[in-house]
């Protein structure tokens, strides 16, 4: 993929002099995404209140590109397909900041996946070891500019906004775009452009699936649940997601995650049984009681081979031996992090660690290849990890004083 920069003959100042404003009619938005359209290249953010509904509330959106600088108020424009349409199109560059909330609203408003995304984010994940990094810490660290502080406690449900909110909510677009230019102009020097380019997929890819029928496996604590359970547990979960959709209430105030998992071990069959459960005495659980009385034994009543399977990575926790393997691989990790300036966190996690333990060192070969061995992160630490693995690896310490004092030499290489 070839990843657009800013027009060379614009000055970056540009950005910093822009006018900005409010857009509150459906012409306006429209001449809007046209010119977006043309530009090819847009820093996109929004404002939004999760706390009250099934799906966030989307109250603000705010769009810069290196002419126009503007805020969106989705109250007064009632059609906003067209930018949708642009996001998930496969002509238009959209630059984002942590941006998993603007994917899922694209998904919600589009039907589909944005095709062409950019993280600023993720992608100083790549040229550093920080990660992730709010706003201003990007605005300072790639420009050395102060940003605005967030307007974290904004109900930005209530009209009208002030000119301050409106200052807030347009600065965190302001700087996106010379952000992305330097940060791109440093990944393709260093080699690691596609680097970027599969992580920003990934992304797009892990939060198209939490929509997936599976997306109850998220649930913290399934795998010390039986089959069984876990039948009755993805039951429940499917009808609560059902009726925070139909009611528009967010799925934790219908019927928080723990109590899903005690109803599971329980499997109560009156609504005694039901009630009994600490939390579970309130009068909306009372009136819902007949409901997930039939979630629990419809999962009861499921034969043996429709019982659910968790995958591998889900269904045990860590033995002594995983846990030490584990942590002998997580040094050799960040210190080769740290040799090449990327975000440990962003490369692999503790889960990705197992994953790859229980693949290499104990011949578990279901499902996926460990992520740690493929892609980019195959060229960071694969080959290092399951060298590390197979004992074709010794490590001593070289420089106390360094930010990466451990070396890993091969075993035929160490001098005797």
């Amino acid at each position: 993929m070839l990843w657009p920069r800013l027009d060379g003959t614009a000055s970056f100042e540009l950005i910093c002099r822009m006018t900005s404003s409010l857009i509150t009619s459906q012409s306006e938005f429209d001449d809007l995404c046209q010119h977006i359209r043309t530009a090819g290249l847009v820093a996109f953010d929004t404002e939004f209140v999760s706390e009250f509904t099934y799906r966030p509330e989307l109250c603000l959106l705010q769009f810069a590109t290196a002419e126009r600088c503007v805020a969106v108020d989705p109250y007064e424009v009632p059609d906003l397909s067209a930018w949708w349409e642009l996001m998930a199109d496969d002509q238009t560059m959209v630059i984002i900041h942590g941006g998993r909330e603007e994917v899922r609203f694209c998904l919600t408003f589009a039907d589909a996946p944005p095709c062409r995304l950019w993280d600023v984010q993720v992608a100083e994940g790549l040229r550093s070891r920080s990660f992730p990094l709010g706003y201003e810490a990007i605005v300072k660290r790639v420009l050395g500019r102060e940003a605005h502080g967030r307007e974290t406690r904004t109900d930005w449900r209530r009209r009208p906004l002030t000119s301050g909110q409106l200052e807030y909510a347009v600065d965190d677009v302001q700087h996106v775009l010379e952000i992305y230019d330097r940060q791109r102009q440093w990944l393709d020097k260093n080699q690691r452009l596609p680097w970027a380019e599969s992580e920003m997929q990934r992304m797009i890819d892990e939060v198209s699936a939490e929509r997936s029928p599976e997306s109850w496996m998220r649930l913290t604590g399934l795998h010390r649940l039986s089959a069984r359970e876990l039948a009755v547990a993805r039951e429940v979960y499917r009808w609560r997601e059902a009726e925070a959709a139909a009611k528009d209430r967010p799925m934790r105030k219908i019927l928080r995650d723990d109590l899903i998992l005690e109803m599971a071990k329980r499997k109560p069959t009156s609504e005694a049984d039901l009630l009994a459960v600490r939390d579970m005495n309130r009068p909306e659980y009372k009136r819902a009681a007949p409901e997930l009385l039939a979630c629990v034994e419809t999962g009861m009543s499921l034969a043996k081979s429709e019982l659910p399977v968790l995958p591998k990575s889900l269904d045990e926790e860590k033995t002594h031996d995983e846990q030490v393997i584990g942590q002998l691989l997580g040094l050799a990790l960040a210190n080769r992090c740290a040799e090449l300036n990327v975000a440990m966190s962003l490369v692999g996690k503790t889960s990705d660690l197992r994953h790859l333990v229980r693949w290499h060192a104990y011949g578990e070969r279901e499902g996926d290849q460990p992520r740690l061995t493929q892609g980019w992160r195959a060229e960071v630490c694969g080959d290092l990890l399951t060298d590390v693995l197979n004992g074709k690896i010794s490590l001593r310490v070289a420089d106390p004083q360094s930010d990466h004092p451990l070396v890993f030499e091969r075993r035929d290489e160490v001098q005797p």
